[in-house]
């Protein structure tokens, strides 16, 4: 009888660990929405909404052996999961990749996709009528944004407001000053190193006048509040002897287990790895974990498996628009053509249609 693996949340740490598993396990999916959400590709729907259909994929393709439960997981212990109704699902390994929220509309922010379809289409048309359009966040979720608004709909008076001094200053100089550059030439206008004092919404978009900590204030026809991911922590935190890290997410120990409970383990935004919270990060876990669960089921202790390592410095792809932007690739920094290649033209959508089983 195949050991079952109970994996808690649907985004691009767990679609990719259920599909890796499907063969070799029973696996079951616990997730609340109906559709995968790809971040990437929501950002551009804004300015895009055609995108949408592509961008939104349902599940029920996803596995052809296990399971994909429609539910809000609500306990976990060392035999299973408790869901919201008071279904147990019982599980010899359970992975928590309950991911992290962000604003409207680059994730969705209930579990109806209908909901999030009317919020997308809102914010497309205010985004329409707006002629001054400030992104407080220059992270890359906001970079990203000012760069498909450049393209898409050039006359428009974008503002990239940002507390660091330059763009990504963790990353390579050229990574950066490239992408300052091209946004320059976009006409997208860039203030660093002020704080924005007035933020009156973290969650969805706005009209009003920032004030920012240099004493300049700002009115714009729409405010994007683009300030990064909150990670998903109510479940975890329910753990016995579970940790908070410094930015919220939950600590592991170096088999990416949270808890004192030696059969659970938490991964991607959730959890506190050494990676940052991107898809790159999951997309280095899920391989790992496979490997890892594939080997405790056939009898190896934990303790005999090679600790998990993040990324020394991953990979970092920012398209500006479907024709520019700047990546670092680990050994070199790349410019339009690689970038455009790699993420611009397609972000990724053939990649996930064809892992939910879309083609």
């Amino acid at each position: 009888m195949s050991q079952r693996i109970v994996i808690v949340g649907g985004g691009y740490l767990g679609v990719q660990l259920a599909k890796g598993l499907d063969s070799k396990a029973d696996v079951t999916l616990i997730e609340p929405r109906s559709h995968f959400a790809h971040t990437p590709a929501l950002i551009r729907a804004v300015v895009n909404p055609q995108l949408l259909d592509q961008a939104l994929i349902p599940y029920d393709r996803l596995l052809q052996n296990g399971r994909v439960i429609r539910s809000r997981a609500i306990h976990i212990s060392g035999d299973g999961v408790t869901l919201e109704n008071g279904q147990e699902v019982p599980a010899d390994y359970i992975v928590i990749a309950t991911g992290s929220s962000n604003a409207v509309p680059f994730k969705p922010n209930s579990d109806s996709i209908d909901a999030f379809r009317t919020d997308n289409a809102r914010v497309h048309d205010r985004l329409g009528a707006a002629q001054t359009i400030a992104i407080v966040g220059a992270g890359a979720v906001g970079t990203e944004l000012a760069g498909e608004i450049a393209h898409f709909m050039p006359q428009k008076d974008v503002t990239l407001i940002s507390d660091e001094a330059t763009l990504f200053p963790s990353m390579p100089q050229k990574l950066a000053g490239g992408l300052a550059a091209k946004l320059s030439k976009a006409g997208v206008k860039t203030i660093f190193g002020v704080r924005v004092e007035n933020l009156e919404s973290t969650s969805e978009p706005y009209s009003g006048t920032l004030a920012l900590s240099n004493g300049q204030q700002i009115t714009a026809d729409l405010i994007f509040p683009v300030i990064g991911s909150r990670p998903s922590t109510e479940l975890s935190e329910t753990l016995p002897g579970v940790v908070k890290g410094g930015g919220g997410r939950i600590k592991t120990d170096a088999w990416l287990r949270p808890s004192e409970l030696p059969n659970v383990f938490a991964a991607g935004d959730v959890a506190e790895t050494g990676d940052a919270m991107t898809v790159v990060g999951a997309s280095r876990q899920a391989p790992w974990l496979e490997k890892t669960l594939v080997a405790l089921m056939g009898g190896t202790a934990v303790e005999n498996v090679p600790p998990y390592k993040p990324w020394d410095k991953a990979p970092f792809l920012v398209p500006l628009g479907p024709q520019k932007g700047n990546s670092y690739l680990i050994l070199f920094t790349a410019g339009n053509v690689l970038t455009r290649a790699m993420k611009g033209k397609d972000l990724f959508l053939s990649k996930y249609n064809k892992m939910l089983g879309r083609g």
